[in-house]
């Protein structure tokens, strides 16, 4: 079975830390950075099939800029937008702009593994049809 590679991006630590062990633990293959520069960086080195992005990060870039940056340099992996409830319009957005979908944070894992895995069907039919 393909293990599945998982960008996680967000600038909280503990969540950061959490979510990347809970997924290293159901079997995905996740790497974790704490802003969008580093999500760009990781995407410079690594292949992934799903990159979980968190919208509000302080700093240079936010997590609109950051995916408006990944859909234009490598626009295969499949992202999931984390929303504070106050960003939804954001989170639309976002989803204009190529997101797969959003989230609400705090997120459940088994919620966010249910887009995943949409995610990840919808990326291996549109492989199929290509």
């Amino acid at each position: 079975m393909k293990r599945y590679r998982v960008l996680v991006v967000d600038d909280e630590t503990d969540f950061l830390e959490t979510l990347v062990l809970r997924l290293n633990r159901r079997g995905y293959e996740a790497v974790g950075v704490e802003s969008g520069e580093k999500a760009l960086e990781a995407l410079k080195n690594q292949d992934f099939d799903v990159i979980v992005l968190d919208i509000k990060m302080p700093g240079g870039m936010d997590g609109i800029e950051t995916l408006r940056e990944i859909k234009k340099s490598c626009p295969e992996p499949e992202v999931i937008l984390l929303t504070g409830h106050g960003s939804i319009e954001t989170s639309i957005e976002g989803v204009k702009l190529g997101a797969f979908d959003y989230l609400l944070k705090p997120v459940r894992i088994d919620e966010l593994l249910e887009k995943m895995t949409l995610a990840l069907e919808k990326q291996e039919l549109e492989e199929e049809k290509a």
